[in-house]
């Protein structure tokens, strides 16, 4: 296996899922049964805020860095051109810049319960969005919330191909939130 392929085997991309969610996990249980009860209300916060931060960072990644910064973008366009191949980050690069720009810093700046809180919402943000990213293209939307991220991602696609890699729009995958905050809504067509 390459750990430094875009298109994954179905094995790979499948344990991509598993690691991230076992991550979680271990994460919020380490949390739970071995943080410090008297600093829960900040771990529940800081879990929260990388929650928060992740939607942030998603929306910043897809804009500018997978539409605007090479070679990401062109790695990214092979994802635009074949949408239901098991194209994603390797995880190797995912889960070291989550560690070297998420839980190093938060370590460094704080304590190692503080650096994992953070770290956790980051991660759980991260894994929620593999999971819709994954929905958006894979799965039957039974849901509204699915069907309106489908449909959202499905313009993101379709306004890509118009664009021909420039200006694209609907960046959010697990929210429209920073889309509307930066203007990134493009007029569909009725």
């Amino acid at each position: 296996m390459n750990l430094f392929s875009l298109e994954h085997s179905r094995a790979a991309y499948a344990a991509d899922f598993a690691l991230y969610g076992a991550a979680v996990l271990l994460l919020a249980g380490l949390l739970v049964l071995a943080g410090p009860h008297e600093q829960a209300a900040a771990i529940l916060l800081l879990v929260a805020a990388g929650l928060a931060a992740w939607t942030i960072i998603e929306y910043v990644l897809h804009r500018f860095v997978l539409h605007g910064l090479a070679p990401f973008s062109r790695w990214h366009a092979e994802h635009h051109q074949r949408p239901v191949a098991l194209i994603c980050a390797p995880t190797i690069l995912s889960a070291t810049l989550i560690f070297t720009m998420v839980f190093a810093p938060a370590l460094l700046l704080g304590s190692l319960w503080r650096a994992c809180a953070l770290t956790l919402g980051v991660l759980g943000g991260y894994f929620a969005y593999a999971i819709t990213h994954h929905a958006t293209h894979h799965w039957r939307a039974d849901g509204a919330w699915l069907r309106q991220r489908k449909r959202w991602h499905a313009l993101h696609h379709h306004d890509h191909h118009h664009h021909h890699g420039g200006a694209s729009g609907f960046y959010g995958v697990t929210t429209a939130f920073w889309d509307h905050v930066f203007g990134s809504i493009r007029r569909v067509p009725d």
